[in-house]
């Protein structure tokens, strides 16, 4: 990482002990993160701090821009420092909205099943730009939020055959809800479902009813 950095954004330093009181404790209050410029007690500078900050962040995770925004300013980091340095890990790639985006809708929609609707929130909330927002959901098209619609509604509707169809119904339409499935769509996709859940409890429980038995 440091050589991509280049011009001082190298891995961040390690903590520094401080130097102990006579009493034991420690001497004077730590710079933010514990971190200090190589004299004794000395603070480092405020454009320092803040790249160690947000590397340690992009160390565990991808992050947006706004995201590393917020976080330098509950560390109280100045906003130009904080700005200066967020331009320079956008210039040599360690903040990239657009593939967090792409990654985001990637993982999100296959993973938890979300709709287009939900992951645009998701993606609004954490600072992304709406043309990298939309680029990334053209990733999802319309069949494929039914696809995965079907899919989690067939893997409820099993634990459901001890209700009633009307509260199976119901939770299935609001667990597609609080997905950001829409109300047609869920509607359709869980009749669908319970449909042919009872047509294929019927045929389990009349082993001997085939297709020659349907036909006039």
């Amino acid at each position: 990482m440091g050589n991509r950095l280049g011009g001082g954004f190298g891995p961040p330093r390690g903590r520094r002990r401080a130097a102990a009181s006579p009493s034991g404790d420690a001497a004077g209050p730590e710079s933010p993160e514990g971190a200090t410029d190589g004299s004794a007690g000395a603070p480092r500078d405020p454009e320092a701090a803040a790249r160690d900050i947000c590397l340690r962040a992009l160390t565990g995770a991808a992050k947006t821009r706004r995201q590393l925004e917020e976080l330098l300013a509950r560390k109280e980091i100045p906003e130009e420092v904080a700005a200066a340095v967020l331009d320079r890990l956008t210039e040599v790639g360690l903040i990239d909205d657009a593939a967090f985006a792409r990654a985001w809708v990637d993982s999100r929609q296959s993973g938890r099943g979300l709709s287009k609707r939900a992951l645009k929130a998701e993606l609004r909330a954490k600072g992304v730009e709406d043309d990298d927002v939309e680029e990334a959901l053209a990733l999802v098209d319309d069949q494929d939020e039914w696809d995965t619609a079907r899919r989690l509604v067939a893997r409820r509707v099993p634990g459901l055959r001890r209700v009633d169809r009307e509260t199976a119904q119901r939770r299935l339409v609001g667990m597609l809800a609080r997905k950001g499935y829409g109300s047609g769509l869920a509607a359709i996709v869980v009749r669908e479902a319970l449909d042919a859940d009872w047509e294929d409890e019927e045929t389990a429980g009349h082993p001997d009813l085939g297709l020659d038995a349907l036909l006039p």
